[in-house]
């Protein structure tokens, strides 16, 4: 399959390596030549411009910051939708607002084209090494359709419903998991000053009731899982910023339909402090830094 892959930032430069792995034709595009130079060497080939290399596409996969780069690139006045072939299965993996997801795919579909919104979690490694989870919205017939893509850069593949499915379900995710993580690293804190070393603690915990995924995969104190972004100093892995991104998504969905996420909105100023500290570009889990009192690098 003719592929034409947008955006090849930490996340998307993984995902289109294990699609050119799996014997897909990658046309790679970035606005960072030497993103695309480091695509090409992984088994890409350079898109030769978006409107010449969509109108190639069988399929379109994109990983963009936020709406209005999804809604531009699909639907600007220039986009995807102006030179693509009729029918091109269009599937952005970016986490962005449910009302951009949905705008797309309705302008999409209005156009002759088939959409998903397909949102992901795993963060970096789970990229490189084709292990992520899609959170997918769609038609059961796209949806069908953007599995074989999706099967080539993920483990699990869940269908979440109609368009804006798969956004609403990144950021419910998402903010459960700031929620867990902020959890994890007060207790173990704690477990600290209590006279607890971190892997006394971990051992009994991680077999007790306050155990998750957020200690058992991604401990963020040193220590007990050696593979956790706390034993490189919390180098990403999920930066911090990222989280906050999704943490404000989850507010303005939460307000917009009148849910009460109390515990959402002070994750959210936990993590506002990292950003506001400059320490936002650490791991998501180096808000163990703040917990402590400590936010230098």
């Amino acid at each position: 399959m003719k592929i034409l892959f947008i955006g090849l930032g930490h996340m998307g430069s993984g995902m289109a390596a294990n699609l050119a792995k799996a014997g897909h034709d990658v046309m790679a595009h970035d606005l960072s030549d030497a993103a695309v130079k480091r695509a090409v060497e992984a088994g890409c080939r350079a898109a030769d411009g978006l409107a010449g290399a969509a109108a190639e596409a069988d399929a379109v996969v994109s990983m963009l910051p936020a709406g209005k780069h999804v809604r531009d690139v699909y639907l600007g006045e220039a986009g995807i939708a102006t030179r693509a072939r009729e029918g091109t299965l269009f599937i952005d993996c970016s986490t962005i607002d449910g009302e951009s997801a949905i705008a797309v795919g309705e302008g999409a579909k209005a156009r002759g084209f088939a959409f998903v919104d397909a949102p992901v979690s795993g963060g970096t490694a789970a990229a490189e090494a084709g292990t992520l989870t899609f959170m997918v919205g769609g038609s059961t017939e796209d949806f069908e359709r953007a599995r074989e893509v999706l099967n080539a850069m993920g483990k699990n593949i869940f269908h979440a419903g109609d368009v804006g499915a798969g956004q609403a379900a990144k950021i419910c995710n998402n903010m459960l998991l700031a929620i867990s993580m902020i959890g994890t690293c007060e207790a173990f804190n704690l477990a600290e000053k209590l006279g607890l070393d971190a892997q006394t603690f971990f051992d009994i915990s991680s077999k007790a009731s306050g155990q998750c995924w957020s200690m058992t995969s991604y401990c963020p104190a040193p220590g007990p899982v050696p593979a956790a972004p706390s034993n490189r100093d919390y180098q990403p892995g999920f930066a911090a910023a990222m989280m906050l991104k999704d943490l404000r998504l989850a507010h303005n969905a939460a307000e917009k339909v009148r849910a009460a996420t109390p515990l959402g909105t002070l994750s959210e100023s936990l993590y506002t402090m990292m950003e506001a500290a400059g320490t936002d570009d650490l791991d998501f889990s180096g808000v163990m830094k703040l917990i402590r009192g400590d936010l230098q690098k």
